[in-house]
């Protein structure tokens, strides 16, 4: 197999598959003779050819993987054609709760609610149907509580590649 035929199918894979995927998946699916190290070149070629040639799709990382979508610059033109459902907008406790969650976790529900002073049952069970968080586990305690973490489709909302990009709080925030 050619070296442009396995830029090719990385290509296919990305535009076909919806979700996030790693350089290790991509290594996987190909199953040539190749290192992760050269299937992350090859991709990052792709990356460089969408930017280059200012296409309407372009590959962006998230955390440890990649993903294809649209160019951001053309969505006006996307949304003429495509009609998003009625998205509401996240209440102030919502996103007070998905801040915490952002900044401490992994976090229990009662670690939440210890900060905020109030029940969030709905709010946790709002953040998780729209996946800005999930289930990552539960804790070895009395009572095996749930630990939450953000999700990939947080990042992929703040157009942000990891945790590390969110701003950074001041030492009274943090204190708090």
């Amino acid at each position: 197999m050619r070296r442009s035929q396995i830029k090719n199918i990385i290509e296919a894979i990305l535009f076909s598959y919806a979700k996030p995927i790693s350089i290790e998946e991509l290594n996987m699916a190909i199953n040539e003779e190749l290192s992760p190290k050269e299937i992350e070149i090859m991709l990052y070629k792709l990356i460089d050819e969408y930017k280059e040639n200012d296409r309407g799709i372009q590959i962006i990382r998230i955390e440890d993987k990649f993903q294809m979508c649209s160019n951001e610059e053309y969505a006006s033109y996307i949304k003429k054609i495509v009609e998003p459902g009625k998205k509401r907008s996240l209440s102030q406790a919502t996103l007070e709760t998905l801040i915490i969650i952002a900044y401490k976790q992994p976090v229990t529900k009662n670690d939440i609610e210890a900060i905020r002073g109030v029940k969030c049952d709905k709010v946790l069970k709002t953040l998780v149907d729209n996946g800005l968080i999930y289930e990552a586990g539960r804790l070895n305690k009395i009572g095996k509580p749930i630990i939450y973490k953000t999700s990939q489709e947080f990042l992929k909302v703040l157009e942000i590649q990891s945790l590390d990009d969110l701003p950074k709080l001041s030492q009274t925030q943090e204190a708090q």
